[in-house]
């Protein structure tokens, strides 16, 4: 064996003994052990659930004071899950059952209505509206505009006995049903991700200092190259097993949710990304002294990259300033990834273009953190 084998295999093994002594010290730490448990099984389920669909189950009750054929078909048209069965009140009652709650949407539908209409006079339908249920009150009003659109053309197209009117029929790709727990819970998984790559490797670090250990690792015939390495794989290890379970057990098994492509280009990937947002999070602890000051630093710093990233927003939507500026950010390429292989079944021909960003920021981001490391450690 010659020596620069025999350096390296000492080298590899005392990057590889640090990390489990980094695993001992995270599994020592029960506080951290519970942030990661919950993060990646109640923090995806409740982020997933917590949010209802666009409407559901919306209360709805009709004044119908016309009693036309074309009154009774919009009332009709109002059908679950979106709506409860419509109820029919009466004038006086609309403002008790809306004082207490009984009703989101009160339509009132005049007299003569039907008349009206086809004689061209362009009557007015009353649609009261409890805009203190904010998760309905929105989308629900849009939802019911379309309906008596939709309803009263259908009827006229009907009664003129005119030909069908060309229509557009919209099918949902990748997502048919518009299940609003797929796109949360891939969202949070990635933001969970990156809290906790950047948490545990920031912490490891200001661990150290904090009770005077690394002194003891710098006094070893160790470098700052393998002391951070050791911290970087360690925590990167335990993030993506996390993340691997919950994507696996909680996201596919219990919200299931079909994971379109490859569960190993999927994971592969994080791996990378890994390696990016923990060397920002060593990064960040070399600017900080104590577990406080990271915490306020990461809220500066995370916030951004999860808000603009274009998981929550497309990144479409965005001023063209902040898409460019967005681009050095890993968690930009790695939900275009994780959307491309989850949600749209994409495969390597397609996200090489990410995985080549995320290998360009994570080797960037690590020279940088080991600049500032051996800074650190040096002065």
């Amino acid at each position: 064996m010659s020596e620069k084998t025999a350096v390296m295999k000492q080298y590899l093994r005392n990057i590889y003994q640090l990390g489990i002594k980094e695993l001992k010290g995270l599994y020592a730490d029960k506080v951290l052990l519970l942030l990661i448990l919950y993060s990646f099984s109640l923090g995806v389920y409740i982020s997933a659930k917590a949010a209802p669909e666009s409407i559901t189950n919306a209360a709805i009750a009709i004044v119908n004071e016309d009693h036309s054929q074309l009154s009774y078909r919009i009332s009709d048209a109002f059908l679950p899950p979106m709506f409860l069965k419509p109820q029919e009140i009466t004038l006086p009652q609309v403002d008790p059952g809306m004082d207490e709650g009984k009703y989101t949407f009160v339509l009132v539908i005049p007299a003569e209505f039907q008349q009206d209409y086809f004689s061209g006079l362009d009557p007015a339908l009353q649609l009261n509206v409890d805009a203190t249920r904010m998760s309905q009150a929105f989308t629900g009003a849009g939802y019911i505009q379309q309906i008596i659109m939709r309803e009263t053309a259908a009827f006229a197209a009907h009664d003129a006995k005119l030909p069908p009117a060309a229509q557009l029929i919209l099918r949902n790709r990748f997502n048919p049903n518009l299940t609003r727990a797929w796109f949360s819970s891939v969202i949070q998984l990635i933001n969970n991700v990156t809290l906790l790559a950047v948490i545990l490797s920031g912490a490891a670090l200001i661990r150290e200092r904090e009770n005077g250990t690394l002194e003891h690792l710098l006094a070893l015939p160790l470098s700052p190259t393998e002391i951070m390495l050791s911290k970087l794989w360690s925590m990167a290890a335990v993030v993506l097993t996390a993340a691997t379970c919950s994507l696996l057990l909680l996201i596919q098994g219990v919200l299931k949710m079909p994971i379109e492509g490859s569960h190993l280009l999927f994971i592969s990937g994080m791996a990378i990304y890994l390696f990016a947002v923990t060397s920002l999070g060593i990064t960040l602890s070399c600017l900080t002294r104590n577990l406080p000051q990271l915490g306020i630093l990461l809220i500066l710093v995370l916030m951004p990259m999860d808000m603009l990233s274009g998981g929550l927003t497309p990144q479409e939507s965005m001023p063209e300033a902040v898409r460019t500026i967005m681009q050095i950010s890993p968690t930009t390429h790695f939900v275009a990834f994780s959307q491309a292989i989850l949600y749209r079944g994409a495969g390597f021909q397609a996200v090489w273009k990410q995985l080549l960003a995320l290998t360009i920021i994570g080797a960037a981001l690590f020279s940088f953190s080991l600049l500032r490391f051996r800074k650190s450690v040096t002065s």
